[in-house]
């Protein structure tokens, strides 16, 4: 590629939360090269600059590229759960965290120690979950808490959400010492009664705001300047040309390293998304063993045989399966992370939802592996499941295998549909 020629071109990078992935797309849509390195967390630039470097050198590119950015560095946002009864507040805490990005790390029940808010520390939570009692309920424990959050100086924002009764003196004690807090309708208002969705609402704001990562100040302001969107919202806005470019519905799913999201959209604009932060093909594995198995999708079997390799995946972000066996194993996560992330989807979504799409994408970087008989065991698998088959009856199937979704987000955005559709037309249609 030439010099002039590199002056219509885009670097559309995705800062992931274990890899930093850069596509050079041309003025026609035509991809020339593609790199990735791994997320530098303590320098992100570190990263980018590497992957922009990568890329353009392999493509025998001179010059500087327009770069447009999104980024998910921040990966799932880390929820600590405070109530009074311990089942209650595991329930409540998951059931806020599902569908909205976030996945619950640790839970605490009773009155918070001096030990105990050290130990929420130590699970680096992104933020914290208040709640106690039903309403009418004695509001002592909550009350002390909500005291000893405020004592503690705890920078985590804070969503308060139980006995109504307390909420005000609660919230009066927490903001006195200058806390965040987001104030919302009791998550168990009675006893056996959970109503999720006020506060599961905040927490998705919460992680919308938390994804893009890296708040220190190495990364700005050059990596601000970079990021143009999230990557959820990248990927939205090139479901939502994809949908218009072919005139029908379209679902994707999205399997990152720390979160799966998936997406739905009509040509006529409307849309509806869910982001699931505890299935991940690497950080989030482990929960997708833990809930495919809760799910009926691996028997008893299966997940002892698959447990050594989810370990490695949780614990080592940047790992690459180097033969056969780690790779089919890679994809076969992949597959329940997906089969769980659509079923929650069309349990959260409206029954309109439940309309079958005409095209159904896999995106991700699991998805780059070039075995196309492993694959098509993927879209088998999702194919069988008794609960998406109705959905994905007749709906086409494809595979992201270029990773173009966030790039044709990106330059939707940013003012080039044109670019957008060529590129979608030629990697994911073609």
């Amino acid at each position: 590629m030439t010099t002039d020629r590199l002056a219509g071109a885009t670097v559309c990078l995705d800062v992931g939360s274990a890899w930093t992935k850069a596509v050079l797309v041309r003025s026609d849509g035509t991809i020339q090269g593609f790199a990735e390195h791994p997320t530098t967390t303590a320098d992100v630039l570190a990263g980018v600059d590497a992957a922009v470097g990568a890329v353009t050198a392999a493509a025998r590119a001179h010059g500087e590229p327009t770069v447009l950015a999104s980024s998910s560095a921040g990966g799932g946002l880390r929820l600590v759960v405070i109530g009074t009864d311990a089942l209650a507040a595991t329930e409540a805490g998951h059931r806020v965290a599902r569908s909205a990005g976030a996945r619950v790390v640790h839970v605490h029940a009773g009155a918070l120690s001096a030990e105990d808010v050290r130990v929420v520390r130590g699970h680096r939570p992104g933020a914290l979950l208040l709640i106690g009692g039903a309403d009418g309920d004695d509001p002592a424990v909550l009350l002390h808490n909500a005291g000893r959050l405020a004592r503690a100086r705890v920078r985590y924002p804070i969503v308060l959400a139980g006995n109504v009764a307390a909420r005000d003196d609660a919230l009066a004690l927490l903001r006195s010492t200058g806390r965040t807090v987001v104030v919302c309708d009791n998550v168990v208002p009675k006893v056996g009664t959970v109503v999720a969705e006020p506060a599961r609402q905040v927490v998705a704001e919460m992680f919308a705001g938390h994804v893009v990562g890296v708040q220190g100040p190495s990364a700005a302001p050059r990596f601000r300047r970079l990021v143009r969107l999230a990557t959820p919202d990248a990927v939205a806005r090139g479901v939502a040309e994809l949908a218009r470019v072919t005139g029908g519905r379209v679902l994707l799913v999205d399997v990152g390293s720390a979160t799966t999201s998936v997406h739905l959209a009509d040509p006529d604009g409307e849309a509806s998304r869910t982001v699931e932060g505890d299935l991940g093909m690497r950080s989030a594995a482990t929960g997708v063993l833990t809930e495919g198995q809760a799910e009926g999708l691996v028997d008893p079997v299966e997940a002892d045989l698959l447990g050594p390799a989810v370990e490695r995946m949780a614990a080592e972000p940047g790992w690459v399966p180097r033969d056969a066996g780690g790779a089919a194993e890679d994809r076969r996560i992949a597959a329940l992370a997906a089969s769980v992330a659509v079923r929650r989807h069309l349990a959260a979504a409206p029954p309109d939802a439940a309309r079958p799409p005409g095209l159904v994408v896999l995106s991700g970087g699991v998805f780059r592996q070039r075995d196309h008989g492993g694959l098509r065991a993927v879209v088998a698998t999702l194919r069988a499941d008794a609960v998406l088959a109705p959905v994905l009856d007749g709906a086409r199937v494809v595979v992201d295998n270029d990773i173009v979704l966030a790039p044709a987000g990106l330059l939707a955005a940013d003012g080039r549909a044109d670019v957008a559709e060529a590129l979608l037309q030629d990697h994911v249609l073609g």
